[in-house]
């Protein structure tokens, strides 16, 4: 094992599959290649893992309760197509090679989760296939109102909500529904990933000043590309969708970070 954790009390938010065959399905649906690298972030029981590995996947599961760990071990210790994870998925270093994710995400960490996976476009995930909470894959995948996360990782990403997930299917059964939220990555990514940076930050500046982004950023720059786009030239950040935003971004970007002219250099002896 790699990556080990202390032992703490079962993580939140935890609700394990009920049905193999339900497991089996969503890992058909995802499309896993044999061969691929897949992991399983929160694999508990190991009901996905097990699709997984009747898939033809090499499965990377990481637990981070630790009964789960030795059931783990148990049932997938002897197969060398499985490498079991003691360590949280929250903190984890992602795989240097290309991978997918399968899982049943932990309804308490599904966001820093996704954060880490879809924020970063340098990790080379290639497609997501995770159950989270309903409310946080439709805020996510909403066409309007968009959101900064919706808005970063549909740069890098296509994201859509797959399919509803009642809570009949988890034990226990949590209080809400659930959700298979899907990100693909863009053959073309509308933002050039060594723009990362400099995009999340005009997204969280226009965001965060809840006002039209004409009065955030330069006018004819906005009103221009509003023209363009089809969108309304006195709209607020949450307006525009991912595409509409990386388009605004590549007209902004030259605008505000053009050079400043030099001052005229005064000749020797001269007066002001």
């Amino acid at each position: 094992m790699a990556g080990r954790a202390s032992p703490q009390a079962r993580p939140r938010g935890r609700h394990a599959l009920r049905s193999r065959a339900f497991a089996n399905e969503l890992v058909r649906d995802a499309g896993v290649l044999p061969g691929a690298l897949v992991l399983d972030l929160g694999a508990g029981g190991g009901l996905l893992t097990r699709a997984l590995l009747d898939a033809g996947a090499r499965v990377r599961a990481v637990e981070l309760d630790q009964a789960a760990l030795r059931q783990l071990g148990a049932r997938f210790g002897d197969d060398p197509r499985v490498e079991l994870v003691d360590g949280d998925a929250t903190t984890l270093p992602p795989p240097t090679q290309p991978f997918a994710v399968v899982a049943n995400l932990p309804f308490a960490a599904g966001t820093a989760i996704l954060r880490r996976l879809l924020g970063d476009p340098r990790v080379p995930l290639t497609q997501l296939d995770a159950i989270v909470e309903w409310g946080l894959a439709a805020k996510r995948t909403a066409v309007w109102p968009s959101t900064v996360l919706g808005c970063t990782w549909g740069a890098w990403y296509e994201l859509r909500l797959v399919r509803r997930v009642p809570r009949a299917c988890f034990v226990p059964p949590p209080s809400v529904d659930a959700a298979v939220l899907r990100a693909t990555r863009r053959a073309d990514p509308l933002v050039a990933p060594e723009a990362a940076r400099e995009f999340v930050a005009l997204l969280r500046r226009c965001f965060a000043a809840r006002a039209p982004l004409d009065r955030v950023l330069p006018r004819p720059v906005v009103h221009r590309v509003a023209l363009e786009q089809g969108f309304d030239p006195h709209a607020t950040a949450r307006d525009l969708d991912p595409r509409q935003w990386a388009l605004l971004y590549a007209a902004v970007r030259p605008a505000t970070s053009r050079p400043r002219a030099a001052a005229p250099r005064r000749r020797r002896g001269s007066r002001r």
